[in-house]
């Protein structure tokens, strides 16, 4: 049975770490980046550690 990470929530069924049947990452930890040098609001940032399935 794949184990998730309570801690990083994440609704991205796309993802290769997202949990089957719950939103949350089965990932022990994340990478978060983003756009640009200076992101001003939340669609400047991304999850780094997406995989697509």
């Amino acid at each position: 049975m794949e184990k998730c990470n309570e801690c990083i929530k994440c609704t991205v069924d796309d993802c290769r770490h997202h949990h089957n049947t719950k939103n949350y990452c089965t990932l022990p930890s994340i990478q978060v980046g983003t756009h640009g040098a200076n992101p001003g609001m939340t669609g400047c940032t991304d999850c780094k550690s997406f995989a697509q399935k």
